[in-house]
């Protein structure tokens, strides 16, 4: 029975053990007690907890082992792909405070590992006064992030301990200048390799140094034309309570070297001062202290070291003392100083910022020198702003001044139309900017105002043209220009010089941004004419006055071109129509497409000129065809609140072409010139011989028993007739007045004389009002479209007769008779028609 059972558990031993041969992946781990090595295999921490690969030893498996002392182990993975699942760790512990620390080159022990992502740590354990030195073999190291990963996943990271509290100093990729890093006191240090690297050198030594004093020195050499980002310890946290470190940096004499702060935080100090410290040995004999606040150094020649120095925190509210900076080095550039006079004393509210056009050129292995404005010798930054109000003196460290451009923004404001009504305001670039090397990429002005105040830009000369699909800017430089109502932004397009625009009055608040496109902005600056000045309130969004030339073809289109007029937004267009020229206006499309959910759009064209015909068109109506206009004339367009998203937007253009006189219209007036003449001495006859006949005047008095109103007017003005002398005419003789008759047939009164008078008031000083939005059909008047005709009857005789104030009274422009019967004049109604009233001559 024995027998059999050692016969049993033999064959289960072979076949455990063919097993475990079978299994993918047996490595043999050896190391020796002295070692102090630790090796520990366990899952990844990104694997998932139901996805595992168990490791086998001496045929037990295991989700995780830990192998330590001088063992040697076969270890074997329950898995195709172990490297997906678990990661190593490599641990080996330096002790540098019972006996001698083992300086020199480090080596990745043990040997023959599987292919696991791993880590190998150095934990050395060193005196307080004991200073530890790592250097590191070329490619030297490049300080990154604690969350930024290396390019190829190798990664060193470096830490310290104070007390028992460890330190990060950084995290470093290869391919860098960090050189050196010297500790204070014990250190440790980690590599992480992934699977399939083959990497076999740790690639530093640890030496023994004398005490640093500090919490540790970070040494980065330079060879070229490089730059290098480093970090404070412990970096996005905040640097430890009252430490010191420093950066020596190794730069060749023949370059110069530059310190950016790129970001930094203050902690709350309750004694001592945070503060960096430059020393710069071929300049200063002691260093130089800066606040982080301060402009850093700038051109500093061959090496120097940079030191940062923390303070005692506030116990309540400690805060954070943290630094990222860059440092360039590169040739010296612009070793001639030319130096630009700013000169913003006399300028109010405008700021002005030099800096690069981009960050960088997106190569983030591949330097590229910086472009510096320097203020001194040692003041250089890569961005500069300049306010109103002083002088400034600067020179550019730059091979490439195209790598640099300029931003500046200037307000002006009113408050009080009293104030600032009367006041020009130029909207040119001063030449204190534009005269610099560096390219003006924008300039901005910020025009505010309350909303009874309005803005209009005037640009008398050269004029504005609006840029769109049919009439392109090809300036050196462009208006971009938005009004801001009410919050609804409202953009009037980009504009350019050298068209017909030449003023604009908008509402509210206004933005007009001045772009420039290459270098021609600089001879096109010498002649900018842009103006503005505050005026009264206007009712429309905006109004442009247009003043072409006799050949030009003016492409006009409705503001916020791409989303559309907003809803209840009226824009109106002033056109000046030049001297013998007749205009064409046409639009782009057939209709305006869009569907009105509250009021209606409208569009409106009206010529400047008395009882001038108005062409009105609805949404739901198909636009005027081209229209010819002799006038000066307005286009009106309102938009009404759509049905969907979709806006109104609009596209008109203006030609003109010259008045054409024909020969056959000559020909006709003169005929008709002389017709008239005929018939005006055949009555001049008849009156003399009729005058003769009788030798007292002829008086005309209303019959108040004859209806003399005509059809379809009844109510058409508001005075009654006892109220008035409307119904009283006097028939003029050529050589007497009326009055005059009067006396000599001794008449008891005196009845009034008029002469009429052509009006002579303001004419198109303000654009046509569209129809009101609870209009439900809209009003077209065209010349296919007339207003009704009411024709004179025959049957409504009038008389002449002295007025007897007895029966009747007058009221303005109508009569009311004994019998309370009201009545017009035929005279009045005539005018009411329109008709035209030819005067007789006198002898």
């Amino acid at each position: 029975m024995a027998g059999g059972r050692s016969v049993v558990l033999a064959a289960g031993l072979l076949l455990a053990a063919a097993q475990l041969l079978q299994l993918p992946g047996s490595f043999a781990i050896q190391f020796r007690a002295a070692d102090n090595i630790t090796v520990t295999i366990k899952p990844g921490s990104s694997v998932p907890s139901l996805k595992y690969c168990e490791i086998c030893i001496k045929q037990i498996c295991k989700s995780e082992v830990r192998i330590t002392g001088a063992v040697k182990e076969d270890i074997a993975f329950k898995c195709e792909t172990p490297e997906k699942y678990l990661v190593m760790e490599i641990q080996k512990n330096i002790d540098c405070m019972s006996g001698p620390c083992p300086f020199g080159d480090v080596h990745l022990q043990p040997s023959g590992l599987p292919r696991l992502n791993r880590t190998y740590i150095w934990d050395v354990k060193a005196n307080k006064k004991v200073g530890l030195e790592l250097k590191f073999s070329t490619p030297w190291l490049r300080q990154i992030g604690p969350t930024d990963t290396c390019p190829d996943l190798i990664t060193y990271s470096i830490s310290s301990c104070i007390d028992t509290t460890r330190v990060s100093i950084g995290t470093f990729c290869r391919n860098g200048s960090v050189s050196r890093v010297k500790v204070q006191g014990g250190v440790v240090m980690s590599l992480q390799l992934p699977w399939n690297s083959d990497l076999t050198s740790s690639g530093f030594n640890i030496a023994n140094r004398s005490s640093i004093k500090r919490l540790c020195i970070i040494e980065s050499t330079f060879k070229g034309e490089t730059s290098a980002t480093l970090m404070s310890a412990n970096y996005p946290l905040g640097f430890p309570e009252d430490e010191l470190m420093t950066w020596q940096f190794v730069v060749p004499s023949n370059l110069r070297s530059s310190v950016i702060f790129r970001n930094y935080s203050l902690s709350n100090c309750e004694r001592k001062e945070e503060r960096v410290e430059y020393y710069v040995p071929s300049l200063y004999s002691s260093p130089e202290v800066f606040k982080l606040s301060d402009n850093q150094p700038a051109n500093i020649p061959g090496n120097f070291n940079l030191s940062l120095q923390g303070c005692d925190h506030d116990d309540q509210n400690p805060g954070i003392l943290r630094l990222l900076f860059q440092i360039v080095v590169q040739h010296p550039q612009n070793e001639e100083n030319v130096t630009y006079l700013i000169d913003l004393r006399k300028e109010r509210d405008i700021s002005v910022t030099i800096q690069p056009k981009s960050p960088h050129s997106g190569r983030p292995l591949q330097f590229e020198p910086e472009c510096l404005i320097c203020k001194d010798l040692r003041t250089c930054e890569r961005n500069v702003t300049l306010t109103s109000g002083n002088m400034y003196e600067i020179f550019f460290q730059c091979y490439d001044l195209e790598r640099l451009r300029i931003t500046a923004e200037k307000t002006i404001a009113c408050w009080d139309l009293r104030i600032c009504q009367r006041k020009i305001y130029d909207l040119t670039v001063p030449r204190a900017i534009s005269q610099l090397p560096v390219q003006l990429d924008k300039f901005t002005w910020k025009l505010l105002a309350p909303e009874d105040i309005n803005v209009e830009i005037i640009s008398p000369s050269l004029k504005l043209q609006q840029h769109i699909q049919d009439q392109r800017c090809n300036k050196s430089y462009s208006y971009d220009i938005v009004s801001t109502t009410q919050g609804k932004k409202l953009n009037l397009g980009i504009f350019c010089p050298g068209g017909s625009i030449e003023k604009i009055q908008m509402r509210d608040n206004i933005t007009i941004s001045l772009r420039t496109f290459g270098r021609g902005f600089l001879n096109a600056s010498l002649n900018q004419d842009l103006k503005m000045s505050f005026v009264p309130f206007i009712k429309e969004e905006c109004i442009f006055t247009v003043t072409p030339d006799p050949k030009a073809q003016v492409y006009l289109q409705t503001p916020n071109w791409f989303e559309g007029l907003p809803p209840y937004v009226s824009v109106s267009w002033n056109i000046t129509v030049p001297s013998k020229q007749v205009a064409r206006l046409a639009f782009l499309k057939e209709r305006m497409d869009i569907t009105c959910e509250t009021g209606r759009a409208y569009v409106n064209i009206k010529e400047q000129k008395p009882k001038a015909e108005e062409t009105v068109r609805r949404e739901d109506e198909l636009l005027p065809e081209p229209l010819h206009l002799y006038h000066h004339f307005w286009v009106n367009i309102s938009n009404c609140k759509p049905v969907n998203k979709k806006q109104l937007s609009l596209q008109f253009w203006v030609t003109f072409v010259s008045q054409k006189t024909d020969l056959s219209l000559i020909i006709a007036v003169v005929v008709g010139v002389a017709g008239a003449l005929s018939i005006i001495g055949i009555i001049i006859c008849c009156t003399r011989k009729k005058k003769k006949e009788s030798q007292n005047p002829n008086v005309g008095t209303y019959n108040a028993n004859i209806n003399t109103q005509m059809p379809g007017r009844h109510g058409l003005f508001k005075k009654r007739r006892q109220d008035n002398d409307s119904h009283v005419y006097a028939v003029i003789d050529d050589a007497m007045v009326y009055g005059d008759l009067l006396k000599e047939s001794n008449g008891s009164v005196n009845p009034e004389v008029d002469v009429y008078r052509p009006f002579d008031g303001p004419m198109g000083d303000t654009p046509p009002t569209p129809p009101p939005i609870s209009f439900k059909k809209a009003t077209k008047i065209s010349n296919s479209e007339e207003l009704p005709f009411c024709p004179e009857r025959d049957s409504e005789p009038y008389t002449f007769a002295h007025r007897k104030p007895e029966e009747t009274t007058t009221n303005g422009d109508t009569s009311v008779n004994s019998t309370g019967d009201v009545s017009m004049s035929l005279l009045e109604s005539k005018e009411q028609e329109g008709l035209v009233e030819q005067l007789m001559p006198k002898e």
